[in-house]
């Protein structure tokens, strides 16, 4: 049995907002579109390396969370961003993210981190997780 929750009208926006862009290609169709407005299915297609009928689903996904906007010239279909929905979802990370406090020393990024030749994923080892019973290299040459 599941619970339904009623939340306000803006979390639920705001929830389907970011269910629709949790896909990469639909990230990818709300940029070509932020960057030159008012394209056609076709035109998204020549530029994202998918099957037109791929497009259609996610342009259709980007429509049900009201981040895009349609108009009919003739048999086009043309999308354009629906700048209301973008403004609801900077107004909420603008709200978000200034209640985030981030130490200076965790401030730094991939981009920013720089790594010796050798040794490259040596920065990955933090995140591994340790096997208690594991024995090291040196343990094993020993036992042999």
């Amino acid at each position: 049995m599941t619970k339904h929750l009623k939340f306000d009208v803006e979390t639920e926006s705001i929830a389907e907002i970011c269910k629709a862009l949790g896909h990469p290609t639909r990230v990818q169709i709300l940029t070509l579109l932020w960057k030159r407005d008012k394209r056609t299915c076709g035109e998204i297609v020549e530029l994202i390396p998918s099957a037109q009928s791929t497009i259609s689903k996610h342009l259709l996904e980007l429509k049900k969370a009201h981040l895009v906007t349609i108009q009919n010239a003739g048999k086009k279909v043309i999308y354009s961003i629906d700048l209301d929905s973008i403004q609801i979802l900077r107004k909420y990370l603008t709200s978000y993210l200034s209640t985030i406090e981030i130490p200076e020393e965790n401030k730094t990024t991939v981009l920013t981190t720089r790594h010796k030749a050798r040794g490259i994923k040596r920065h990955l080892k933090q995140y591994n997780y340790q096997f208690p019973n594991k024995k090291t290299k040196q343990e094993m040459l020993e036992i042999v």
